[in-house]
């Protein structure tokens, strides 16, 4: 029974690392899709020796400007305070999604911030999509 219960775990282990994908280096864009207000994210990861290097990520409004510093404002004012303390909590999100991923390489290991969840998911569709096309150079496609 006990060799039976090691060739099990040893051949779920091996499983498990069959389904990672190697990745090849590079550097690779993704994109979300739309939100309902017609905003999407974009990321740029980094990869090196089969590694996540770097990650950079922006959401843009629907008319492609950068959700930054700005975000939240009406014609350059705050012209309200919470509104524009809740956009600007979703830029700082955004910068913590990227930098959690650069230094864990693990999408799971990314936690989504209370009121920048939409963010959160713009982020892991767009890395999503990154990742499948540094795979799928890596498979040679």
């Amino acid at each position: 029974m006990k060799k039976i219960m090691c060739g099990l775990l040893l051949a779920s282990l091996l499983f498990a690392g069959c389904g990672k994908a190697a990745l090849r280096d590079g550097v690779y864009s993704g994109q979300s899709g739309e939100d309902d207000t017609g905003a999407w994210g974009e990321v740029s990861i980094s990869i090196s020796a089969g590694k996540i290097a770097a990650c950079e990520f922006v959401t843009r409004q629907k008319d492609g400007t950068i959700k930054g510093e700005d975000y939240g404002k009406v014609n350059g004012e705050i012209s309200n305070a919470d509104f524009y303390a809740k956009a600007q909590l979703a830029v700082r999100a955004m910068r913590q999604y990227a930098d959690a991923y650069a230094r864990t390489g693990d999408l799971k290991a990314v936690e989504a911030v209370s009121g920048a969840t939409i963010a959160y998911e713009q982020f892991i569709e767009a890395v999503e999509d990154a990742l499948e096309k540094a795979t799928t150079n890596a498979k040679g496609r």
